[in-house]
């Protein structure tokens, strides 16, 4: 090969490496282009694989900088029935339907961020200095450790960010064996929309939905008995108790093994203030409710239901696991 033809390819060699986009810029970008933003909102789904059949939500968030935020997570095609809220004055659950306002004192989203929130993406991003960049023929792919509550369960997340947008088009979460198990699809972002502090203003959402529930049925009149699906193989039920309270009824379920806990459920009794009662721990995302998780505990209310699981034993994400797992008259 002659001199003139070497020049030539190595010259090619060159521009191609030169035009060959690395990790490092484009997570430099992604940060800068989502960071820098002062706002945004943003509309997906989310599809969840972990229980017995498959589940999808749709998924509506706004975000003002430096730390607004309002999120609706709700059944795909059901108007919203919970919101997270973070204003200047803390960190809201509100439940319009229940007339039921919970504050916490939490830095929410710092510890427990989600897919959804694109700020949240970008850390994770950041944080992990062993993830893998591949692309497709429209986007590059990572795939690196999860931050948030359940990362025991749910190691490992695949975001894809469009080469064109520089925004993220899926997030994939998976189990331990590379199974997706949360796939949210992002359906329309918009970058630099900002909206007032009055607009995060908690009595806004309060009194807007709750008058679209007025009509509603929110109350079980039916005692019906819930129980945890999670198949752990040295630890069983082994006691059942209903305790009649004031003419309501509560059930105590009694798990022990190599992780006991203690499940208590009860009728939500319909609530006319909607003042907000303050609640330990950080708001936990469980796909079709939002509840509130400690180092021991954590509570939620679903179908006119109230939750409370306890445990000195288990970690956040096994307490996250069976809280998700719990099922009407599955051990009946």
């Amino acid at each position: 090969m002659n001199i003139r033809l070497l020049v030539v390819v190595a010259f090619c060699i060159f521009l191609a490496a030169c035009g060959k986009v690395t990790q490092e810029e484009v997570i430099e970008d992604v940060n800068k282009k989502w960071s820098e933003a002062k706002g945004y909102e943003l509309t997906a789904s989310m599809e969840v694989k972990t229980g017995s059949e498959p589940r999808i939500y749709d998924v509506n968030v706004w975000h003002t900088k430096p730390d607004f935020y309002r999120v609706s997570v709700n059944p795909q095609g059901e108007t919203e029935q919970q919101l997270i809220v973070r204003n200047e004055e803390g960190v809201f659950v509100v439940t319009p339907a229940l007339r039921k306002t919970h504050k916490f004192q939490s830095e929410w989203p710092k510890q427990n961020g989600q897919g959804y929130l694109i700020g949240a993406l970008a850390e994770d991003l950041i944080a992990d200095k062993n993830l893998v960049m591949t692309e497709d023929e429209e986007n590059f792919v990572f795939e690196l450790e999860t931050r948030n509550v359940d990362r025991t369960a749910l190691p490992v997340q695949q975001i894809s960010i469009n080469k064109k947008t520089m925004l993220p088009t899926k997030v994939s979460v998976l189990d331990g064996e590379l199974q997706e198990q949360v796939v949210i699809q992002f359906k329309d972002i918009k970058l630099g929309v900002q909206h007032k502090a009055e607009e995060y203003a908690v009595e806004k959402f309060s009194d807007d939905e709750e008058k679209k529930a007025a009509s509603a049925d929110i109350v079980n009149t039916e005692f019906k008995v819930y129980y945890p699906t999670v198949n752990w193989a040295h630890t069983k039920l082994t006691d059942e108790l209903e305790v009649q309270e004031d003419g309501n009824s509560r059930v105590i379920l009694t798990f022990e093994g190599e992780k006991p806990f203690t499940m208590m459920q009860q009728p939500i009794n319909y609530n006319e203030s909607i003042l907000p009662v303050f609640s330990t721990g950080d708001p936990a995302d469980l796909g079709d409710t939002i509840g509130a998780i400690t180092e021991h505990s954590i509570q939620w209310d679903k179908d006119g239901m109230s939750f409370f699981i306890a445990s000195t034993k288990l970690s956040k994400e096994e307490l996250l696991e069976v809280a998700a797992s719990v099922q009407e008259g599955s051990q009946k």
